[in-house]
C-alpha cells in the first residue's frame, strides 16, 4: 500500500505554496483524511476554504513546528481526530537572506528551529503512530539548496543539508520496516518563501536591491508551479521514490554537482545566466 482511500495525510506548512497545493492534490486522491497545519491561521483558513466541500475529512491545526511540546500535542490530536496516520509530509520552511558575517546567531537558530527541528519533531512524534500501520510514508522537504550551496545562503543551506542527511539516515534505519522514507528537493518553485524571506539586520544591501535580485532569480529559476510540484511529489510517493527532485532545474543542478563537485556553482551560473550568483 502506498496511497489509498484509507490513507490519512499530515501536511505541515499548508498555509501556502507547495503545502497548500499538496493538500488540494490529496483531496483529488480521495484519501480518508488530511490534517493541515501551519502557524499562520489566516492563510491556513484560506487553504481550508480552497479545498471546498469534500468527502475527505480535513482538520486544521495551528502549530509552530519549532515547538516540540506543540508538535507532540499536534500528533496526538491528529490521531484522536482521524484514528490513524499513514503519511507525514514535513513541509514547513522559511528562508533567511544574508552571508555568514551578516546573519546573527539568533536568526540562524530561528531558521534551524523551523527548517530542521520542525522535520525532526514531525518525524519523532508521528513515528509511533506510523509504526501502527501496515504501510506508511514519511516525506521530508529539503531543497535544491540541500544539494548545492550558493553564497549568501549559508544558514538556509545548512538547514536543508541537515534535512537531507537526517532523512537519508532515517531511510536506512527504516529499511525492512513498514515505513518508507523520502527526501524531496524542490528547485525553483513559484511560492512565497523567497518574497517572505527574513532579511538579516546585518545585510548591507538595500531592500530594493534584494527585491530586484529575488525577482531576477525567480525569472531564471522559479519555473515550476506549486501544483506541478505537488503532482511530482505525489507521483514520487506512489512510486515510493527515496529521492524526489522537483523541476528540471533541480535535476540539472543535481547532475552538475556530481559531474563538477568543485566547480558546480560556476557551471550552473553559466548555464542559468547567473541565477545562483551572489548579490
Amino acid at each position: 500500500m502506498s496511497l489509498t482511500k484509507e490513507s490519512v495525510v499530515v501536511i505541515t506548512g499548508a498555509a501556502s505554496g507547495i503545502g497548500r497545493a499538496m493538500a488540494a492534490r490529496f483531496v483529488k486522491e480521495r484519501v480518508a483524511g488530511i490534517a493541515i497545519a501551519d502557524v499562520n491561521k489566516e492563510r491556513l483558513d484560506e487553504t481550508r476554504k480552497l479545498l471546498g466541500e469534500t468527502t475527505t475529512l480535513v482538520t486544521s491545526h495551528i502549530v509552530d513546528v519549532a515547538d516540540a511540546r506543540a508538535m507532540k500535542s499536534f500528533a496526538d490530536e491528529v490521531f484522536l481526530e482521524h484514528g490513524r496516520v499513514t503519511h507525514v509530509i514535513n513541509n514547513a520552511g522559511v528562508a533567511l537572506g544574508g552571508t555568514v558575517r551578516e546573519v546573527s546567531l539568533d536568526e540562524i537558530e530561528w531558521l534551524m528551529g523551523i527548517n530542521f527541528w520542525g522535520v525532526v519533531h514531525g518525524t519523532k512524534f508521528f513515528l509511533p503512530y506510523l509504526e501502527k500501520e501496515p504501510s506508511a510514508h514519511i516525506v521530508n522537504i529539503s531543497s535544491i539548496f540541500g544539494v548545492v550551496a550558493p553564497p549568501g545562503q549559508a544558514a538556509y543551506c545548512a538547514s536543508k543539508f541537515a534535512v537531507r542527511g537526517f532523512t537519508e539516515a532515517l531511510r536506512h534505519e527504516m529499511e525492512g520496516t513498514n515505513i518508507a522514507v523520502s527526501v524531496e528537493h524542490p528547485g525553483g518553485v513559484s511560492t512565497n518563501i523567497a518574497t517572505d524571506a527574513r532579511i538579516s539586520d546585518g545585510v548591507t544591501a538595500t531592500k530594493e536591491q534584494i527585491e530586484k535580485k529575488t525577482a531576477r532569480m525567480n525569472r531564471k529559476l522559479a519555473n515550476t508551479t506549486p501544483e506541478q510540484a505537488a503532482d511530482i511529489i505525489v507521483r514520487g510517493i506512489l512510486a515510493r521514490e527515496v529521492r524526489i527532485l522537483v523541476g528540471s532545474d533541480a535535476k540539472m543542478l543535481s547532475t552538475i554537482t556530481r559531474l563538477f563537485p568543485r566547480k558546480y556553482l560556476a557551471v550552473a551560473n553559466r548555464i542559468s545566466g547567473g541565477g545562483l550568483e551572489d548579490r
